[in-house]
């Protein structure tokens, strides 16, 4: 099978999909930085022939109709400006009857735009993490289906989880897999990333970017507990067999 993964990163899921499954995948970046070291990381794995990237903007893809056999995103489209046309891009280039596998980044149902906490949840997700007006699980549901895919199943696969999905991200959790998240592990990390910066060691700036990463992982951790964000919503998409002419089929029934 030939398979995209859409807003691929560094290619750590793409690596880790073609290990077990044996498919050909080409990771569809913009990043020339993600695609250089994506592509070190696919050559120390040993899947250079079977593993490419493409650069090119997931709006607007550099790839003919009806090219490959399945299509997955994660927690990538979430920066697309518009839903609907990042997912009818995916649906173009994906053959008849072919599936698109989709883990977005959304607001849930209990979401309320009047609630100012809410809001104020919502824009420190959104700063923090470079997003567009982040979009409700209700909305990214209603843009598959108006790109054309029959939507297979949708579920918020935090509801199932064995243990939240944000833990990793509270500051009283400690784990040593994730010191950097602590609250030891963020005053070392902070002193570490501010000597390095002084000592122009690290590029002025780091300090900054830090703090943006902070704020976004408090927003992350804030919208988590309220229960009005989720990162781990699927969406699974089916590109009919046989795209249906409405057209013509209204003038048959008329």
């Amino acid at each position: 099978m030939k398979v995209l993964d859409v807003g691929c990163g560094i290619g750590g899921p793409l690596i880790e999909i073609a290990r077990f499954s044996s498919t050909s995948i080409t990771g569809l970046n913009n990043n020339d930085y993600h695609i250089s070291r994506g592509k070190e990381l696919i050559f120390s794995a040993g899947l250079s022939e079977q593993c490419c990237f493409l650069k090119g903007d997931f709006m607007d893809m550099p790839i003919s109709d009806n090219t490959f056999d399945a299509a997955y995103a994660i927690q990538a489209t979430c920066h697309a400006p518009d839903a609907q046309g990042v997912y009818s891009e995916v649906y173009r280039v994906l053959k008849p009857g072919q599936y698109f596998a989709l883990d977005e980044w959304c607001l849930t149902d209990r979401f309320d735009p009047n609630n100012a906490k809410h809001l104020a949840i919502k824009a420190e997700i959104e700063l923090g993490d470079g997003l567009p007006d982040i979009r409700t699980t209700r909305q990214c549901v209603q843009a598959m289906k108006d790109a054309g895919f029959e939507v297979v199943f949708a579920k918020d696969l935090a509801q199932v989880f064995p243990c939240p999905w944000y833990r990793v991200m509270d500051p009283t959790y400690f784990s040593w897999a994730h010191f950097q998240c602590t609250r030891p592990g963020r005053i070392v990390t902070r002193a570490i990333v501010n000597t390095l910066e002084f000592l122009r060691i690290a590029p002025a700036g780091s300090m900054g970017a830090y703090n943006v990463l902070m704020s976004a992982s408090d927003g992350l951790l804030k919208g988590g507990r309220e229960g009005i964000f989720t990162a781990t919503f699927f969406v699974l998409g089916r590109k009919p067999l046989k795209e249906v002419d409405i057209v013509s089929l209204s003038r048959k029934l008329i």
